[in-house]
């Protein structure tokens, strides 16, 4: 099986167990999931947080926005670039304005500011699972492994236990994390070999 047909059964199958992970659990990992984040030294000391707005089966990424945005940090969210695929992160102070846009996703709107200061962010990058080395298998359309390429802070991933698998096949755009947070642990992950 090739890089590509084994991120698509990788997909698949992580994308099917999300969906049947029962709403009161899902609730519960999410705690877990917040807890550890906000007690991480690398979210205590970031000026700047860059994270996604969670779909419903993500880990739940609002809490994180709302809790960010109630410490005083800068908190930007990415909105997809139409007719390309890159993506942009704008600068919210409010949930409130995001609506609806590319995969109906939750974006800010096009006129709210741009987040230009990123070398001392902290980016939170989505996945359906990683490996240990931080490598990922997301949605399919490489928006994160673009601006990762030119992203120089610090990185890191959110997933349930079930969703850090041995080893994810990668490419030579393929961007890692340096670290994961799980409901049950932190981990750094391990440089490439």
């Amino acid at each position: 099986m090739d890089s590509k047909a084994q991120k698509t059964h990788l997909r698949k199958t992580h994308l099917a167990a999300r969906k049947a992970l029962p709403p009161e659990e899902k609730q519960r990992l999410d705690r877990a999931v917040f807890t550890r984040f906000t007690a991480l030294s690398q979210y205590k000391a970031a000026k700047t947080l860059l994270c996604y707005v969670s779909s419903d089966i993500e880990v739940d990424t609002r809490a994180i926005l709302q809790h960010a945005l109630q410490a005083g940090k800068t908190v930007a969210v990415p909105r997809c670039i139409p007719g390309t695929t890159e993506m942009e992160f704008h600068m919210i102070t409010s949930l409130s304005v995001l609506s609806p846009g590319a995969y109906g996703i939750l974006e800010p709107p096009q006129d709210t500011p741009l987040c230009t200061a990123l070398s001392d962010a902290l980016c939170v990058v989505p996945a359906l699972c990683f490996d240990k080395h931080g490598y990922r298998v997301g949605y399919g359309k490489g928006y994160y492994d673009r601006f990762l390429a030119r992203f120089s802070g610090e990185t890191l991933g959110l997933i349930y236990e079930e969703d850090f698998v041995a080893a994810v096949p990668r490419d030579a755009f393929d961007r890692r994390v340096s670290c994961l947070v799980t409901p049950q642990r932190t981990l750094r992950t391990e440089p490439t070999p």
